[in-house]
Formats: C-alpha cells, sequence, structure tokens
C-alpha cells in the first residue's frame, strides 16, 4: 500500500515546455473567450487565464470548458509556471456557473457527457498539483462535485442548506463561511478582487516551486484520510524534496542570508 501510495503522490516527469503562451476558442460571435498570458517583469512565474463571454456573463459552456482544459492541460507541463491565476474580462462577474441555456439543447446523453467534463474541469482546477494555483472556485457547483466538496469545506448541515436552497451569497457572507480568503472593497475599476489575487500571487512566487507543489499534495491527499495515514503522505511528499536543488539553495539562501534562487529542480 505504501509502495502504491508513494507512485500516486509523485510528480509528474519529465517537463515538457508550453507550446504556446496563448490560447483562444472563438464562440458564434468569432470572439475569443478564452486567453492565457504570461506576465513579464518581477510577475514573472505568474500566468493568467482571461474568461472573456460577456455574452453569457463567462457561463460555462462546451466552448469555454474545452478550452479551459486545453490550457490547463498545457500549463499543467510548462515548468515556467509558478502560480495561476483565473480573472474575468467581464466587468462586474466572474463566472455564472454552468451555461444552463446552452445545456436546455442538450440530448440527455449529451448533459450526461457535458457534466462529466465540467466534473473534470472542476477536479483539475481544485487538485492540479505542479502549480500554486490561487483557486478562484473550488468546483462547487452542484452536479460537477458540489455535493462532494460543499461538506468538506462547511461541513454537512450548512452544506444540505446550501445546496437545498440554492441561497446566494455576497462575498463577505463566503469569507464568513470559510468559502474564499480574502473579501475586498470594490474600486472604480472593479478589479479589486483580481488586484487582491495578484498581490496574493505575488508572495507565492519567491517560493520553492516544488515546495509549493508538494505542499497542495500533501494538504488535498492528507485531507481524505485520518491523521495517522496524512503524516505518511507528508513523509513522502518531503522524501522527494529532500534530493532537489531548491531545497539545498534554500538552505544556502537562509546561511548566507540573502534571497534564494530556486530553479524548480
Amino acid at each position: 500500500m505504501l509502495r502504491a501510495l508513494t507512485s500516486a503522490l509523485r510528480l509528474p516527469r519529465p517537463w515538457r515546455p508550453l507550446r504556446t503562451r496563448s490560447c483562444a476558442s472563438h464562440g458564434a460571435t468569432g470572439d475569443p473567450e478564452i486567453q492565457v498570458r504570461a506576465l513579464t517583469g518581477r510577475d514573472q512565474g505568474i500566468t493568467e487565464i482571461l474568461m472573456n463571454r460577456p455574452s453569457a456573463r463567462n457561463a460555462l459552456g462546451n466552448i469555454l470548458v474545452s478550452e479551459l482544459l486545453e490550457a490547463l492541460a498545457q500549463l499543467r507541463e510548462d515548468q515556467q509556471v509558478r502560480v495561476l491565476l483565473f480573472r474575468s474580462g467581464v466587468k462586474g462577474v466572474f463566472c455564472a456557473g454552468a451555461d444552463l441555456k446552452e445545456r436546455e439543447q442538450m440530448s440527455e446523453a449529451e448533459v450526461g457527457i457535458f457534466v462529466q467534463r465540467l466534473r473534470g474541469l472542476m477536479n483539475e482546477i481544485a487538485s492540479s498539483a505542479v502549480m500554486g494555483l490561487i483557486e478562484t472556485t473550488r468546483g462547487l457547483l452542484p452536479g460537477a462535485g458540489g455535493t462532494q466538496r460543499l461538506p468538506r469545506c462547511l461541513g454537512v448541515a450548512l452544506a444540505k442548506e446550501l445546496i437545498f436552497t440554492g441561497r446566494r451569497l455576497s462575498g463577505a457572507q463566503a469569507q464568513a463561511l470559510g468559502l474564499v480568503n480574502h473579501a475586498v472593497s470594490q474600486n472604480e475599476e472593479g478589479n479589486a478582487a483580481y488586484h487582491r489575487a495578484r498581490e496574493l500571487a505575488q508572495e507565492i512566487l519567491p517560493q520553492a516551486p516544488i515546495a509549493v507543489r508538494l505542499g497542495k499534495v500533501a494538504i488535498d491527499r492528507g485531507m481524505e484520510v485520518d491523521i495517522s495515514s496524512g503524516m505518511a503522505i507528508e513523509g513522502i511528499c518531503y522524501a522527494q524534496n529532500i534530493p532537489t536543488q531548491d531545497r539545498l539553495e534554500g538552505m544556502a539562501a537562509f546561511r548566507e542570508k540573502r534571497p534564494p534562487r530556486f530553479v524548480g529542480k
């Protein structure tokens, strides 16, 4: 069992670079729905996925889901990506959830396939192990993982109340419940949340990338098991960090009282 667990927790290798730094899909209007942008300068290592489907308030339709999955698959294997930010190009909205108007036109078989793909997208966002991912969504759409993730976040009773009532929450209410880490006052440009997320990304950026990725694996996998098994998972993850150049660089930087220069190896 320990051998199988070790294999399951191993980071994917070798890395392969992203062949393109941008990805766009086109809906009926011909306008791009997804754009991927690698930031530069002091933000180098941060990559943004911009969702831009104003006609549907960024609702998750077939095209948007397909392009998000494609972009995540490419970015997962790009060693230059340290932190990934999701942001909206539609003022006043992040994502309206599933595209129910589009779903209404689907057959029963098509609905089942689409929901399965949507659930896969939420899993990819929530559990991606190779990026320090700022999760602007936790995949809480009912039918796409919400009935499983929400109880783990809030407890069974409150999760049932929110799912059964379909209640809408303000940012402050979501923060009070622990659904989001930060709630900020809106600015005139309507992008205050993005700026707060970018500040958080800048805090993650200088940290050792392998340690960040393995830390996320240890937390996500450890939350699924008892504490003793969780400690074993932590040990397995740390064992993968021991032979890395980053660990030695971190120790040297501490000893020499200088900023570390991590390379992700």
